[in-house]
């Protein structure tokens, strides 16, 4: 499986990649619950939000369309989660639907909501998307451990980094030996639907036993060879003062936004 895509732009060059991955870890979290705290009319605040995180994104020297193009995967989930608000929420009324007999009623409130709902999902992606794009995961993980987060979490999402790459090739193997065992001779795969999902299921199941076995091997394997659950660096652990200054600032504006946020906007 071709994965280079993950960390494709972590190893360039730029004000944002030199940074500590501590650093721009508190500071993507930091990012993220401003958006999240954000009240729904303040579109000022979350302007400025906006414009911060693609300002980022171009000190990066990051593709603007890609990390626009990746961040859109949060958009029909947010939608799906959000369907309900304009709905739901009290407010002055603007128009009404009848859905089998059922009367719904859409609020300005309610209309706003919705959408500031929407722009928190996409634009926390897009931060994160940001912190992947600039930092090595390998980095992250010693970012995590640094800032105190617990272990098992690091270690299960070490795991998770090194080893999903290897179902996902397994599932490919599976995928394609049923292509090749229910094809028929004029191109087409053959099968009805349900002999399809029945495939589906016995190959699902396939794969979460050959998981569950080869993280047994794996574990064991790890603990024969003194795996106690730390990842140890032999890098220099010191917080340069400049990414300190730089971590206070923005750490400062977002203060700054989120008080005009609540107050005047």
């Amino acid at each position: 499986m071709k994965h280079a895509f993950l960390d494709q732009y972590s190893y360039h060059d730029s004000l944002i990649h030199r940074l500590d991955p501590r650093v721009k870890l508190v500071a993507t979290l930091a990012l993220i619950l401003a958006v999240t705290a954000t009240p729904p009319p303040a579109w000022p605040a979350f302007s400025v939000l906006l414009i911060l995180v693609l300002g980022l994104i171009w000190a990066a020297r990051l593709s603007l369309a890609v990390g626009l193009r990746r961040s859109m995967i949060a958009i029909p989930f947010s939608l799906v989660v959000a369907l309900s608000i304009p709905f739901t929420t009290a407010g002055e009324p603007l128009f009404r639907l009848h859905l089998f007999n059922w009367p719904l009623t859409i609020t300005d409130q309610g209309l706003l909501t919705f959408w500031a709902v929407v722009l928190r999902a996409w634009l926390s992606v897009l931060t994160a998307g940001l912190l992947t794009s600039t930092t090595h995961f390998v980095e992250l993980l010693r970012a995590m451990k640094s800032l105190g987060l617990p272990k098992v979490m690091v270690s299960v999402i070490s795991f998770m980094y090194r080893y999903i790459f290897v179902l996902v090739d397994e599932a490919m193997r599976l995928s394609m030996a049923r292509d090749s065992r229910s094809a028929n001779p004029d191109g087409r795969g053959g099968g009805t639907l349900l002999w399809r999902a029945q495939v589906l299921g016995g190959m699902i199941g396939t794969l979460f036993l050959r998981s569950y076995e080869r993280s047994e091997r794996i574990y064991a394997a790890m603990l024969s060879r003194g795996f106690t659950g730390e990842i140890h660096t032999l890098k220099d652990t010191s917080l340069p003062q400049k990414d300190v200054i730089t971590l206070a600032a923005l750490l400062t504006l977002l203060v700054a936004v989120e008080v005009m946020a609540h107050i005047y906007w």
